[in-house]
């Protein structure tokens, strides 16, 4: 436990249990529309899933990976069709 505090006193803070739930399910869900993208030769639909792969190594806050996830997610399904 003496580990934790010190690791928090240089400013490193491990994630909540839902962040790493929206990490795991967006990338999940970005794996899924990159390879749809890929068959179906949709550019969009490859970047995006790309993009949902990748962003949540680039936020920290909990409430903006599910915002952003969940923006990502309807326009891969607005897309998908």
């Amino acid at each position: 436990m003496n580990e934790l505090k010190q690791l928090e006193s240089l400013g490193l803070v491990l994630p909540t249990p839902a962040y790493i739930l929206g990490a795991i399910l967006f990338g999940i869900v970005g794996y899924m529309a990159y390879r749809r993208g890929r068959k179906t030769t949709r550019a969009d639909l490859t970047w995006t899933g790309i993009a949902l792969m990748l962003y949540p190594y680039a936020v920290s806050e909990t409430w903006m990976l599910w915002a952003l996830g969940l923006a990502l997610c309807g326009w891969v399904f607005a897309k998908w069709h």
